[in-house]
């Protein structure tokens, strides 16, 4: 692995910012058409429902086969069972079939995809990558998603408003095309597993069983639930807030949007280029005590621009969180369980912060965000502090191993 992973890695990351391009664009084209075709707030919820609710349920199934089949070959069948639902749909628009309720059946198939793609997609990168290298190359990852999610939205923006629906579809099965092909040229040594009946619900509580009875993995398993509730008003009200204070102009949201994915950028560039401190939970406390502080200043009245200015030192502290989160995962969960692992974060990040929403939703209609993102910002704070100083994970500092009950196996189960 040491002599090729840097091919490896630079083919597998291409193929993924490719296919992802294409994907969140024909996202933003269907979400839109929707929204403009229909200008109706139940029609556009139902929308968001169908490309959220399917990638919760199939997720823990996913992860069941992520651990079980050839995760290669099982990422470039969900990719291209997306492909091949896209060009269906594009297929039937263009022979004038066009009803809205096809669209709300590709986002729940894209949905299922994605479901199957995330956990597989961030438990088969340890078995390409070095140990050693899995926090910058999880940095650049970051990095090159932000920019796709950057450039996606204007260039499906831009495609919306010049060319038909139907076409734009074609841009997810080219890009697809172009990915699954890029992402056959790394070679992978499958070790063949038991392909004897699963018990699937046997798999899935096994997971779980894992996750709660491992030290390290439960304990960062309750702070992701923590910081997912805590990050709900600055993720999701956010633009509320922008509208209620500076104004409903369409181009203060599009600011807004663009100025932390630029955040994120940078952010990903310096995770990747510094790989944070030795101890990877101070990395990740550092990046919640700044996000905390960054939400508190949000929150004051300093002008727009000012703001910007918050929002983005805020993008920038995401890949100081979640790298070193997913790096500690994929170091520490064993091969042969971080499917099912990494499908439980994807239920937890998918359901906690929607679910947080119906407290705070409610509630920004009667307190102002400010002071929302105000208090949760300081509970942000208190818990780097807790993060930091967490007993199991001093011991794994001081053990420089894993404070649990199993040790995992060797990486590279499939190289």
């Amino acid at each position: 692995m040491e002599k090729t992973w840097k091919k490896k890695a630079g083919l597998f990351l291409t193929s993924q910012a490719v296919s992802l391009f294409g994907s969140s664009l024909v996202q933003y084209a269907i979400i839109w058409y929707i929204t403009l075709e229909t200008q109706s707030g139940v029609m556009t919820t139902l929308a968001t429902l169908c490309g959220f609710i399917p990638q919760v349920l199939i997720s823990l199934f996913a992860g069941v086969w992520a651990d079980k089949y050839n995760k290669k070959k099982l990422i470039m069948l969900a990719d291209g069972t997306i492909a091949l639902a896209t060009l269906v749909i594009a297929i039937l628009f263009l022979a004038g079939f066009d009803f809205i309720w096809l669209l709300f059946v590709v986002l729940c198939i894209r949905s299922f995809g994605s479901g199957i793609q995330t956990p597989t997609v961030t438990s088969f990168i340890p078995e390409i990558v070095p140990e050693q290298h899995l926090m910058r190359v999880n940095g650049i990852n970051t990095t090159v998603q932000s920019i796709m999610l950057i450039i996606s939205p204007a260039v499906s923006g831009a495609l919306l408003a010049n060319v038909e629906l139907e076409y734009i579809f074609f841009v997810d099965v080219i890009t697809a095309v172009i990915g699954i092909s890029v992402f056959s040229f790394v070679q992978v040594h499958y070790q063949k597993r038991d392909q004897g009946k699963v018990d699937y619900f046997g798999a899935i509580k096994e997971g779980i069983l894992y996750t709660k009875n491992h030290r390290f993995v439960s304990r960062m398993m309750i702070y992701l639930v923590l910081a997912n509730i805590l990050m709900a008003p600055l993720s999701i009200l956010n633009p509320l807030m922008v509208t209620r204070s500076f104004g409903a102009e369409p181009w203060y949201l599009t600011l807004n949007e663009m100025i932390f994915f630029i955040g994120n950028i940078l952010g990903g560039v310096l995770i990747s280029s510094w790989g944070g401190f030795k101890n990877k939970i101070r990395t990740i406390g550092l990046g919640c005590l700044l996000c905390g502080v960054f939400s508190v200043l949000m929150g004051l009245p300093l002008g727009f621009v000012v703001y910007l200015v918050w929002m983005a030192l805020t993008g920038l502290t995401m890949p100081m969180v979640n790298t070193p989160f997913i790096t500690l995962f994929q170091e520490h969960v064993d091969p042969d369980k971080q499917g099912r692992v990494f499908s439980l974060i994807s239920v937890i990040t998918g359901a906690v912060m929607p679910l947080a929403m119906v407290f705070f939703g409610p509630l920004a209609d009667y307190v102002k965000i400010e002071y929302i993102l105000i208090a949760t910002g300081l509970l942000f704070m208190a818990g780097s502090f807790f993060l930091v100083r967490d007993k199991v994970f001093q011991e794994l500092a001081h053990k420089g191993g894993i404070p649990a009950q199993e040790q995992p196996a060797e990486p590279g189960a499939q190289e």
